[in-house]
């Protein structure tokens, strides 16, 4: 019986992805590498299980550093892949989820529409340690697969912080997830810094073009965010203005941290909100 540790790596940039490769390749080493993957680019579809994915797996081997590795391209998203994995194609329980590394940054308050996250907490609800990993890039480069984003510094805290989730199970409470974003540029000397989530939004929905309703208009999105007015321990500030590693303990509590004895009062008429 195996004791090494198998480590399922997934994201929602499709399975040619170079940060896919990337982080794979980084813990080469410490484990059982299994491949999970969306079959096509599947940026911004959060933690999302569509009943129209037809869940069709295709299997392939990759060369990678002199072997060969597992791989499957999932028609599904994210989270979906996540639970293939873990259903159909582990024949253990993974010990440790690496979703990413993604082409751009995720955070602030839209981090729930990335399917890097959403795969990360997938994992994690299905018990699993989880990182979700976020490389900055240029907006033109966020659904590419270009080769001018060096993924070698994310890279080298994928494989820190993965390491360390392997060596310590035991996740502090309410800590479900580590959502890590790394500057553009960013070397292995680079600081990081524990942060949470800022409240801003980095990245603005765009209206359609069209003449007519009738007429294709996706949405789009642009960068509109001043990260210097963001708040000083937050991924936002310290991603894009101290450009340091950001590491964001995340929860699958999503319930406000808010008193709920005095909500409850407020709510019943009982007290007011100036009180």
């Amino acid at each position: 019986m195996t004791t090494s540790p198998l480590i399922l790596f997934t994201n929602d940039d499709g399975i040619e992805s170079p940060g896919l490769w990337a982080a794979a390749e980084a813990f080469a080493d410490l484990g059982e590498i299994l491949i999970v993957a969306p079959r096509e680019q599947q940026s911004g579809t959060g933690r999302s299980m569509p009943v129209g994915s037809e869940g069709r797996i295709y299997p392939r081997e990759v060369p990678m550093n002199g072997h060969k590795y597992k791989a499957f391209a999932v028609d599904g998203t994210p989270a979906q892949a996540v639970q293939h994995g873990v259903l159909e194609l582990a024949d253990r329980l993974p010990s440790l989820v690496v979703s990413g590394i993604n082409y751009g940054e995720n955070a602030g308050n839209g981090v729930t529409i990335s399917g890097t996250v959403g795969a990360a907490l997938e994992a994690a609800s299905l018990g699993i340690p989880a990182l979700a990993m976020s490389q900055q890039t240029p907006k033109d480069l966020h659904l590419s697969y270009s080769p001018e984003v060096d993924f070698s510094g994310a890279a080298y805290f994928t494989r820190l912080f993965g390491e360390h989730l392997l060596n310590h199970p035991q996740r502090p409470d309410d800590v479900d997830v580590l959502k890590i974003d790394v500057p553009w540029q960013a070397t292995p000397e680079t600081p990081w810094r524990v942060t949470r989530i800022s409240r801003r939004r980095v990245y603005w929905p765009t209206r359609p073009e069209r003449v007519s309703l009738s007429d294709v208009g996706r949405i789009g999105y642009h960068f509109d965010s001043d990260p210097a007015k963001a708040e000083p321990d937050s991924d936002v500030y310290a991603v894009m203005h101290d450009k340091v590693v950001s590491v964001t303990p995340m929860s699958l509590d999503l319930t406000s941290r808010t008193d709920l004895f005095r909500l409850r009062r407020i709510l019943a008429g009982e007290e007011t909100y100036g009180q």
